[in-house]
């Protein structure tokens, strides 16, 4: 275990001490969340992605282990172990290396090479690969193992070069050196097979060729879809020849033997017919390995970042779920989420009907005193962004617009919690409220859907599900416990994903919430079925009490500290009543910026971390670390395709981010891609520059009006505004 502590150490900068004690704490059945916000004197301030890595990484050198145990049990039953192949295991950091050594010993089908052992081949094979006879004609030696089995010499020769060829390739040596070698000199060839409507996404794949060790994952994933489409036919290529040699070379034991044209040949069989097609399908297994994981990363920080939008609260919204000839599906929230009023518009038929949706919105616009228009960004939303323009500035309405990104919606709308929520609703009209509410807080609705169906990411159908799944869902736990919630209005649905938290206990408390009436206090917790006291330390300090009898239930300190933080406010004069006292509160914030940590944790021995976490807690108590990000961008006028000429200056957010660039929403139907080449450098990868939600301003530099391309550049822009401030 101390070696596996050492090397994750290693591999993230930390100490072995604070890898075993996270990993302590882990074994135990504490949560990632938890361990991050409310263990940080055990591990040394561990971040919540330094302890996911931790936990991902234990899992497979824990599975390393029992893999090699698995092997020297295996290799030692069969009486074949020696002390050169249990070092060369004991030094194993990989399970490929460990499975390259194991493979001679591995029990397989039954093979070629085992037939001709079993016909008393063996002998002839070992003088075929240790060079040891230097006379005479081959076929006179091959005599001697002639039999019933084996009835010419030739079929001797034959057999005896089944043996060598399987010997070739059981070769660990040989494996790890071509698979290095492959990596670095291989190249991924594309042939396009079939050019019909299918294939014409992959035209410029038509005559593609790449170095395996150059491959960008959005390309691998491109290129395999294509392949499961049945549109190209891929190839690994490498200079087989060269490989062929160099296992001769590394098998020659000593010139002038009358069997080095049939090693040369065995061992061309072995490259041919076992080495290489193993070792491409390992390739290809790796390159795809590493797209998934690149393109899950990339999707993992776009749902972060989407989730942490902040939300636009306080406000009546009007969510406007767009559509052609089903009309435009209209409903209408308060502040707290509840539905006001909804309908249907058939905004592009006619003008007769375009005028009568005009008059009819612009009323209840007035009528409920909607400030923001939320407009989902699927089918027909330009024509909806046009009307909904037109009608603010003829009907001079005081409300804004915002295109809202309504990917999962439909799913949310036929689910089974979108039903329980709203089972008076028709499934089109959920679809708007769905809309309106992802802009009164991003977070609390996203949860309710599928993140794979959200979009925020590139070729998601095509990665591993299973991992995606996974990552997709340590993304959730991490922005919701970062927020946190609030207990007496949090659905289940986000409540799930608290840590410690089941969907069943969420249920749970949620049904508690409805039966004995609001939360009073965070311990009432304890009563809620099924939430016992492990669950309740676990998820305690990520849930919030607005108006509770103790002002501590409405901060991120966590219960097992209260006493603590009872003495900090006492250290400074106050009581715990006083953060209930809007003018006692304002004069404690005064105050806690100027506390020294360091100095009141030792006066009160406790840990630098905790009270540093407990003073800003007091400093906003019931805060939303969300407040202190920009406020998405609203508009009150449309772009339109006449106002975009090369050289134009747009404002917009940015919507998605991908390995090649970001697509940028300036308010055209259109999101413009700004390349990586336009907006970092090359060691940079673009998230590394924007992320999802970012508002951005960026220099049209290309309009593809054919393609229905535009391309956009923040590089162009700077370089003009240097140049600027030079003159």
């Amino acid at each position: 275990m101390e070696r596996m502590f050492a090397i994750i150490g290693k591999e993230l900068g930390v100490k072995a001490s604070q890898v075993e004690a996270a990993v302590g704490l882990l074994d135990e059945g504490n949560t990632v969340p938890f361990i991050a916000r409310y263990r940080k004197e055990v591990t040394g301030e561990l971040l919540d992605e330094q302890l996911r890595t931790i936990e991902e990484r234990i899992g497979y050198l824990r599975n390393l282990e029992k893999r090699r145990e698995e092997i020297v049990n295996s290799i030692t039953e069969q009486e074949k172990m020696n002390d050169e192949l249990m070092s060369a295991l004991q030094k194993a950091t990989k399970l490929q290396e460990l499975e390259d050594l194991y493979l001679p010993y591995r029990p397989k089908k039954r093979t070629r090479a085992m037939v001709a052992r079993e016909r008393g081949l063996e002998p002839l094979a070992e003088i075929i690969i240790n060079d040891t006879v230097l006379q005479g004609n081959p076929l006179d030696i091959a005599k001697d193992y002639v039999s019933d089995e084996v009835p010419t010499p030739e079929d001797a020769i034959q057999g005896a070069s089944d043996i060598v060829a399987e010997i070739v390739s059981d070769s660990a040596d040989f494996r790890a050196t071509l698979r290095k070698r492959m990596w670095k000199e291989g190249f991924i060839q594309a042939e396009l097979v079939n050019e019909d409507e299918e294939g014409q996404q992959f035209l410029q794949y038509k005559e593609y060729a790449e170095p395996v060790r150059q491959m960008p994952s959005h390309r691998i994933l491109a290129v395999n879809r294509g392949e499961k489409l049945g549109a190209l036919k891929l190839a690994l290529t490498v200079p087989d020849e060269s490989y062929i040699q160099y296992m001769v070379r590394g098998l020659h034991k000593q010139d002038g033997s009358i069997f080095t044209d049939v090693k040369e040949a065995a061992v061309a069989d072995a490259y041919k017919r076992l080495i290489f097609p193993a070792l491409e399908r390992d390739i290809r297994n790796e390159l795809t390995e590493f797209a998934d994981e690149q393109a899950i990363k990339v999707f993992g920080v776009n749902l972060k970042n989407l989730l942490l939008q902040p939300p636009l609260a306080g406000r009546v919204i009007m969510g406007l779920d767009p559509g052609y000839r089903t009309g435009c599906k209209m409903a209408i929230i308060d502040a707290q989420g509840n539905v006001l009023d909804y309908g249907t518009y058939y905004l592009t038929q006619s003008e007769k009907l375009r005028k009568e949706a005009q008059k009819a919105l612009s009323e209840k616009i007035r009528t409920f005193n909607v400030s923001l228009l939320s407009i989902g960004n699927g089918t027909a939303s330009y024509e909806t962004e046009q009307f909904a323009s037109t009608m603010i500035e003829e009907e001079n309405l005081d409300c804004h617009y915002i295109i809202t990104n309504e990917a999962g919606a439909s799913v949310y709308s036929a689910s089974k919690l979108a039903k329980e929520e709203l089972p008076d609703l028709d499934v089109t009209i959920r679809g708007a409220v769905s809309i309106a509410r992802r802009v009164q807080d991003p977070l609390a609705e996203s949860v309710k859907i599928d993140p794979k169906s959200i979009g925020v990411g590139q070729y998601q159908h095509d990665v591993n599900q299973k991992q995606l799944t996974h990552t997709l869902d340590q993304v959730v736990e991490s922005v919701v416990n970062h927020v946190g919630v609030e207990l007496n209005t949090a659905s289940a649905a986000i409540l799930q994903h608290i840590a410690g938290i089941s969907s069943t206990v969420a249920k749970n408390i949620v049904a508690f919430r409805q039966e004995e009436g609001k939360f009073t206090s965070r311990k009432q917790l304890l009563k809620v079925p099924r939430l016992g006291p492990a669950a309740f330390t676990q998820c305690a300090g990520f849930l919030r009490l607005n108006g509770a009898k103790n002002p501590l239930d409405n901060t991120s300190v966590h219960p097992e500290s209260y006493e603590l933080a009872e003495r900090i406010v006492g250290e400074l004069g106050f009581t715990l009543e006083d953060l209930q006292d809007k003018s006692q509160l304002e004069a404690l914030q005064v105050r806690l910026p100027l506390v020294d940590i360091e100095k009141l944790a030792t006066k009160l021995d406790a840990g630098v971390p905790t009270v540093r976490d407990i003073v800003v807690a007091l400093a906003k108590p019931g805060r939303d670390p969300r407040e202190d990000l920009p406020a998405p961008l609203t508009r009150k006028h449309v772009v339109s395709l006449e106002d975009i000429k090369v050289g134009t200056i747009v404002k917009g957010t940015v919507h998605n981010v991908v390995d090649f660039g970001a697509f940028v929403d300036f308010g055209l139907k259109t999101n413009g891609l700004l390349h990586r080449s336009e907006m970092c450098s090359s060691k940079q990868h673009p998230s590394d520059v924007v992320a999802v939600g970012d508002i951005i301003e960026a220099e049209i530099i290309s309009v593809d009006v054919k393609r229905n391309r535009i391309g956009l550049s923040v590089k162009s822009l700077k370089a003009k505004e240097k140049k600027q401030q030079k003159a």
